[in-house]
């Protein structure tokens, strides 16, 4: 199994291409070991001395660092953990844990919402996995689109940029009702 490694803007955080599908629907992030429980490759992630984010896309693996630790040392171990993850046959994510962020039920979604919602999957998401992170609605209340940054985009240097000048203006532009984007952390 060979796995590419990728920059992203957000130099705490390396992105893992494995070469094959790692959630076929939606996304996972997981903030800590004890979000980790649901999912056997990121619980086997958070062993790597220094792990302190690990983000599920659909066929990447974003893992981000702290501060105290060099990337040429964790590297190594986190490949190690991914091929053995491919290899032992367990699933990404145990099924009664609950599935993957964002399926939305759109069904109760005014038309505002719906718009947002559109736009952030057909414009925004897809670029944002490029960079090895999501960007998940939350809510839209009173001219406000609350988002929820993740995998690279959660603490990245540029994600406040990124949010105001480029997703809240594209928002604005194709949906007058947006007035405000702000982050949900």
């Amino acid at each position: 199994m060979f796995i590419q490694t990728e920059q992203t803007p957000n130099p705490s955080t390396l992105k893992f291409l494995p070469g094959r599908v790692v959630l076929p629907n939606g996304t996972a992030d997981f903030a800590d070991s004890d979000a980790a429980k649901r999912s056997p490759l990121a619980r086997r992630l958070f062993e790597v001395e220094g792990v302190r984010r690990v983000f599920l896309g659909s066929d990447f693996v974003t893992v981000t660092r702290g501060d105290d630790v060099d990337w040429q040392i964790m590297k190594p171990a986190i490949l190690g953990g991914i091929m053995e993850h491919y290899t032992s046959g367990e699933p990404m994510l145990y099924e009664q844990a609950g599935a993957a962020s964002g399926g939305d039920d759109a069904a109760d979604d005014d038309e505002v919402v719906t718009q947002i919602k559109e736009l952030l999957d057909t414009r925004i998401r897809p670029a944002v996995a490029q960079d090895g992170g999501d960007i998940v609605f939350d809510r839209f209340d009173d001219g406000v689109v609350y988002l929820h940054m993740q995998g690279s985009c959660s603490g990245c240097p540029s994600s406040t940029a990124t949010l105001k000048m480029g997703i809240e203006n594209l928002l604005r532009h194709y949906v007058p009702e947006v007035v405000e984007v702000r982050s949900v952390t």
